[in-house]
């Protein structure tokens, strides 16, 4: 049914014929007149009490129920485009993002508050989690936009945002302390203490180890670097993870070693579903992690 027509109808109840409501709607009569039999047509059903020339034209039962449909109709059309321009023009809608869990708070703070901003009316879900987590929050479109250290391919597509070379913390006494780098290979005898299998750098430094040709001995996990660290100082064993972070929760009776960026490094990407478009609200939150990384990376 259009719509266009749907308001031919109303015009002509409104102004109770068809010569006003071709005058108003600037349209030709026998266009209005053809116009009005198809929809009578298409709905088998007679909408006007055609009387003499002359005398008042008025709607019949089933044209009183489609002029109330049609009037929601109109109204609900021009309640969408107002909201659809208010979209793009930033001054309404939603932003969800998904934020990995590590990294999140030094990268994107100042992000996030430049956003809010530039764009107030915009209103912003964060929700933390790890990097498996965040492919499945994009599937169930929980999220639009995502950040992760996962490879973008056939169902994600996006960019890196952050890359950082991948550190070992040793015990300050351990034999590996005082090496100037490490390779995974070296770590084949030694106990690790891995992040929870929720975090995408838990696969990471898993399968880096296996294509280094050997199972990690894992001491145990956790989700937090902190706890992580603090552990290694007690002498559980050693722990991989980004130098930044390990920089950020150093202890004392820790070493950080370098890894060799030949067997891992940290790239954190921003991510998204392939194939479907972004809200204005994403996509003014992807332009603006541009512009940041062209000035200042991030």
């Amino acid at each position: 049914m259009d719509l266009k027509v749907i308001r031919y109808f109303i015009e002509i109840i409104d102004h109770c014929g068809f010569a006003k409501a071709a005058e108003a709607i600037h349209i030709t009569q026998p266009a209005l007149s053809k116009a009005i039999n198809q929809l009578e047509e298409e709905l088998d059903l007679v909408l006007l009490e055609r009387g003499k020339r002359g005398s008042q034209l008025k709607p019949t039962a089933s044209g009183e129920t489609v002029y109330r449909y049609g009037m929601e109709l109109l109204k609900v059309r021009q309640e969408m485009h107002r909201e659809l321009e208010a979209q793009r023009s930033l001054s309404a809608g939603e932003l969800h993002l998904g934020l990995a869990p590590l990294g999140s708070a030094e990268i994107f703070s100042p992000v996030i508050a430049r956003y809010r901003s530039l764009y107030p009316k915009i209103g912003m879900q964060l929700f933390v989690r790890g990097g498996i987590e965040q492919t499945i929050a994009l599937k169930k479109r929980e999220v639009e936009l995502a950040t992760g250290i996962i490879p973008v391919g056939e169902e994600f597509e996006g960019f890196c945002i952050r890359r950082n070379p991948m550190v070992v913390v040793v015990p300050k006494q351990h034999s590996l302390a005082n090496l100037s780098k490490l390779t995974l290979k070296q770590l084949n005898d030694t106990p690790q203490i891995l992040f929870d299998e929720e975090y995408a750098l838990h696969d990471l430094v898993y399968s880096g180890c296996i294509k280094a040709g050997f199972i990690p001995k894992i001491a145990t996990k956790v989700s937090h670097p902190d706890f992580g660290i603090t552990l290694v100082a007690a002498g559980t064993g050693v722990m991989i993870m980004p130098q930044f972070i390990a920089e950020r929760h150093a202890v004392a009776g820790v070493m950080r070693v370098p890894l060799s960026t030949d067997d891992l490094i940290w790239e954190l990407s921003l991510f998204w579903r392939k194939g479907h478009p972004l809200s204005f609200a994403a996509q003014a939150m992807v332009e603006l992690i541009h512009e940041q990384l062209a000035t200042d990376p991030l």
